[in-house]
């Protein structure tokens, strides 16, 4: 009887501490810093680098959302999403803070080479070329493309692939080269004999095209460019053009959303502050795009069609955007 107590006895207290166990992690979790992110994987990395030696490890939860997930996300929800720390497309975030007044100004200064919102600062950029696989070029007596116009052609048939502006920034700076060229009438035809050539190959992701390019499985394709630089630099058969009708670029931003919980809104600014002042080194190595006072690129990395947008980007932009080259589908 004695021996039943003791084993009674030693199993609630073995009970009562996987309860203070959970109990502690739980807390822990909800002191914890919550990062939404759209970033792709060198960028996340280039963050949790950042984070974890300057002593954040374990006290933050970082999210990977879509694009178009975490911007619906900051636009239904504002305040009340989970997200502390917010690292995003720059024009989601204006126009997040502009329908929802959802983040807070930083309280550090960043240098930044160009003038952006008190409530975010730029973290990387993206800039959108073609693409080729030199082998296939061959295979196919097809010439180099100097322009989007040239991929049109029939004998780029199901020997392209390119982003979907539905699942992709990087679709935009494809579909803002077009229409800034060619305008909104002409542009659509382009669109249309475009995606027409896509056929299959028409991706969900901005690193989708390279990805078909450098399989074999397209001749061409659009979307990012240093993605390309960096396949040619490590011996892949692969070639990039910067398209006569120009090359355009997003920046990704973080901002920090204003909370209740002050500490953990002083905590998240710190966490901006290190990812900006300690991450850049690393991001601007695999987005080779000057943001920031004293930043340098090889030239390599320079488009040399580089152009501005004709309008301020925004949501409603991007759904009117989205919505004509949904049409150029049918």
């Amino acid at each position: 009887m004695k021996a039943m107590k003791q084993a009674i006895l030693l199993l609630i207290t073995v009970s009562l501490i996987f309860v203070s166990v959970a109990c502690s992690n739980s807390t822990s979790a909800s002191e914890k810093v919550v990062i939404a992110t759209n970033g792709d994987e060198e960028a996340i990395t280039a963050i949790e680098n950042a984070l974890n030696e300057a002593g954040y490890e374990g006290k933050y939860q970082l999210q990977s959302l879509g694009t178009s997930e975490l911007g619906g996300k900051l636009m239904a929800e504002g305040k009340d999403i989970e997200a502390d720390l917010v690292t995003m497309s720059s024009y989601f975030l204006e126009s997040a803070q502009q329908q929802n007044d959802m983040f807070t100004d930083l309280t550090f200064d960043t240098k930044a080479i160009d003038e952006h919102p008190s409530f975010y600062s730029p973290i990387l950029a993206i800039t959108g070329a073609i693409f080729v696989n030199t082998e296939v070029l061959k295979e196919n007596g097809l010439k180099v493309p100097e322009s989007i116009m040239e991929l049109t052609s029939p004998e780029y048939k199901d020997l392209v692939s390119i982003p979907n502006i539905a699942d992709s920034s990087t679709g935009w700076l494809l579909v803002q080269a077009i229409l800034t060229e060619y305008g909104e009438e002409e542009g659509k035809e382009v669109l249309e004999k475009l995606i027409a050539n896509v056929g299959p190959h028409l991706e969900s992701s901005g690193s989708g095209p390279i990805k078909k390019v450098q399989a074999g499985e397209v001749a061409a394709g659009f979307g990012l460019r240093h993605q390309a630089v960096k396949a040619k630099e490590d011996g892949a058969p692969i070639d990039y053009i910067d398209p006569t009708e120009g090359n355009f670029s997003l920046t990704e931003s973080v901002a920090v959303v204003k909370k209740d919980d002050k500490e953990k809104t002083k905590l998240a600014m710190e966490m901006a502050e290190t990812i900006i002042s300690n991450a850049r080194q690393e991001l601007i190595t695999n987005y080779p795009v000057a943001l920031y006072e004293g930043e340098t690129v090889d030239d390599i990395n320079k488009p040399a069609h580089a152009k501005q947008y004709a309008e301020q980007l925004t949501v409603e932009l991007l759904e009117e955007h989205q919505q004509l080259f949904t049409k150029s589908k049918q």
